[in-house]
């Protein structure tokens, strides 16, 4: 099973809906995905229209057993959800005196041959939930808006993963994929040039600016439901097949 975190520090990224929107896409190419939502603020059950009950904070607390936490999306497509009771549970893992970084990779476990994908949608800013979600993941895509804040936060977030990878070795900052490219913007094509000549082959395809990414949200549906011959269903599409082109290297 690939294990990718969605994560950068900096919110207003794209981070949910790349989330979202590359989970469902594995899901339609006939992979079985988990899509946990490792964010207080439980935007991934909404954004794909769900009734968020049970979720990861009951899970990893053991109120409830595995297969009634998760929560069925689509066809392979099933949902741990987050939302505030995570605020809880990151009270209880900063508490923990040894092994707060793997209570999230102990919750995951019974997981482990259900499912060819875990897609982690990560919360902005750095905490012990963050760190729990880059303790279990292999992988981050890392979303980065095109703007200079955002660049500056990406270097700050590859210094925090550093230190991280010192116990984590596995984990790789894969992908980096721009998000909300405006070729009518010349500071856009900067930064994606200077995304390129930093970080090379890791660059993914932009994510073009598509209104039609922040109305999908709203009706319960990831793009290639909403609009699927939009812009941005052919941006992310373009994300999946670069995901399950690395299954096969």
């Amino acid at each position: 099973m690939r294990k990718i975190a969605i994560a950068l520090s900096k919110g207003g990224v794209g981070k949910t809906t790349t989330a979202v929107n590359l989970a469902t896409g594995l899901a339609l190419a006939g992979k079985r995905v988990l899509l946990v939502d490792v964010d207080t603020q439980g935007q991934v059950t909404k954004a794909l229209g769900l009734q968020a009950g049970l979720g990861l904070a009951d899970l990893v607390t053991a109120e409830t057993s595995s297969p009634e936490a998760l929560i069925p999306a689509r066809e392979g497509l099933s949902v741990l959800a987050g939302g505030r009771a995570l605020a809880g549970l990151k009270r209880q893992i900063t508490r923990r005196d040894f092994g707060g970084e793997q209570v999230l990779s102990e919750a995951l476990a019974p997981f482990e041959d259900q499912f060819d994908y875990t897609i982690l949608d990560t919360a902005p800013g750095w905490d012990a939930l963050t760190v729990n979600v880059l303790f279990y993941a292999h992988q981050v895509v890392a979303p980065v808006s095109l703007e200079v804040l955002t660049l500056q936060g990406l270097i700050e977030f590859e210094q925090s993963l550093t230190a991280i990878q010192k116990y984590h070795p596995a984990l790789n900052l894969a992908y980096i994929l721009p998000t909300f490219f405006d070729r009518r913007v010349r500071k856009s094509a900067e930064i994606l040039e200077q995304l390129h000549s930093h970080y090379g082959a890791r660059v993914c395809a932009p994510v073009r600016y598509n209104v039609r990414l922040s109305e999908a949200p709203g009706y319960g549906q990831s793009i290639f439901e909403y609009a699927p011959h939009s812009p941005g269903a052919e941006d992310y599409q373009a994300l999946v097949e670069r995901i399950m082109r690395d299954d096969r290297t």
